[in-house]
């Protein structure tokens, strides 16, 4: 996130605040006080329950993506059929859970020539809300019932996208669109370690082999590249120092993406359950007043606004998601907020830039109809079937530091964060020492 994006989020920030003040039916003095223990031990409590799913999550990503190849992706996804659309969607099951490294990669692949459907439709929804990362803590946070939904919604949300992409969206504008990502006048080479396009000209991380130059995105990915390497086996690899020190670049490389939009998303989520009296909430989602089917739709759409708004993506999103709907926002609402993180302000502006402004306004439009469409859906689909929880299941509680399995759990996931750690510095510092040697 850049300056503006923190400001507008500040801003946010102390409209939520005043919005408690002027609506709160206690002392100031006493509210405050109180609003801002339970902002604080809601935002802590989400880290503290999350925080073992958070780190197995990037550790199982980083290793997905330092153990396997992302050679000839683009050629997997060059149509539109099923087949391509579960290609795309496992290649974004096990990729990275940041959207803007999501959108940047689907970029490229559908400059290589992977069909709209595929590449933007299924791959970069999956890889932003379908990952191992974010279904944890959708499990953690809101239930079994959710990831279902999720996951369902997710292939819902998909399949709509393709068939938008390829009967709805005129053939002319999406070549159009594919004509302005590789008219953007840059030379780019692929990253042989992540496979993200880099331009050669621009990178401050080569190498050469054999007369070759590499080209990396970052100095961890140039750190992890071992040509003599590159074509061992996941078992050869799981097995290995190197292997476990690609493993441990990787999830880095994801926590430096993402860590602060996890942060954010605990601290809202913290603000609004703190500052936000319960009245405000009643008012907004005071019920079915023209029947449930206009009710969920509108409420939906709200949701989404909201995920647009609150500029936050991927697994941030969550333990706001998790405040919606304990304080009223509908079952499929809460998803149509959850998948309109594809559509936050930035993140519609990287589009125009990469595919024209008309492409990138009908794919918005696309994003925001589907996300909508499919948290109808699923509402109505898991009411049929009684799948729907209780609000009051949500873990949004005081903090409780006891000896249970959170606390096992935790306790593990924290010795294996910091050995990971360990592994990304030693190897850091190795090739640190080694060029500093070698230069003298």
């Amino acid at each position: 996130m850049d300056r503006k994006e923190y400001a507008i989020l500040a801003i946010i920030a102390l409209s939520t605040v005043a919005i408690g003040v002027f609506t709160t039916t206690k002392p100031l003095g006493t509210f405050f006080v109180e609003s801002a223990k339970h902002a604080a031990t809601t935002t802590v409590s989400m880290a503290w329950i999350t925080w073992w799913a958070l780190v197995i999550g990037f550790a199982i990503a980083g290793g997905v993506e330092a153990w396997t190849s992302s050679e000839e992706v683009a050629d997997l996804l060059e149509g539109h059929g099923i087949r391509e659309i579960g290609y795309g969607s496992l290649f974004g099951f096990v990729s990275s859970s940041c959207s803007y490294s999501a959108i940047a990669t689907a970029k490229n692949l559908f400059k290589k020539g992977g069909s709209a459907a595929a590449t933007i439709g299924a791959f970069m929804f999956a890889s932003t809300n379908l990952v191992i990362e974010i279904g944890a803590v959708i499990w953690i946070l809101l239930g079994w019932q959710f990831l279902l939904a999720d996951i369902i919604g997710g292939f819902i949300l998909i399949g709509m996208m393709a068939l938008g992409f390829v009967y709805v969206v005129p053939d002319d504008v999406i070549e159009q669109a594919r004509k302005n990502v590789r008219d953007e006048g840059t030379p780019t080479v692929q990253d042989p370690v992540c496979g993200m396009e880099v331009n050669p000209e621009e990178t401050e991380y080569s190498t050469e082999y054999n007369g070759e130059t590499y080209y990396f995105c970052s100095q961890s990915c140039k750190e992890s590249f071992d040509p003599e390497e590159a074509n061992t086996t996941i078992r050869e690899q799981a097995t290995s120092l190197s292997g476990w020190k690609a493993l441990a670049d990787k999830q880095w490389k994801e926590w430096g993406m993402l860590w602060d939009e996890i942060a954010i998303g605990f601290i809202f989520a913290g603000l609004i359950a703190g500052f936000i009296p319960k009245q405000v909430w009643t008012s907004v989602f005071s019920g079915p007043v023209f029947g449930v089917p206009v009710y969920i739709f509108w409420t939906a759409v709200v949701g989404a606004v909201i995920g647009i708004v609150t500029f936050v993506c991927s697994v941030g999103n969550v333990p706001f998601g998790t405040v919606l709907w304990t304080n009223g926002l509908p079952f499929g609402s809460v998803l149509s907020y959850i998948y309109a993180d594809l559509i936050v302000p930035p993140i519609m502006d990287a589009y125009r830039e990469y595919y024209g402004t008309k492409f990138a306004a009908i794919l918005s439009g696309m994003i925001f109809l589907t996300a909508v469409i499919t948290g109808f859906i699923i509402h109505f689909l898991f009411l049929g079937v009684g799948f729907i929880p209780d609000p009051s299941t949500a873990k949004i509680a005081e903090v409780k530091i006891e000896m249970n399995y959170k606390m096992v759990l935790n306790v593990l996931a924290t010795g294996f964060f910091l050995f990971l750690y360990w592994l990304h510095r030693s190897d850091s510092v190795e090739n640190q020492s080694e060029q500093s040697h070698t230069a003298d």
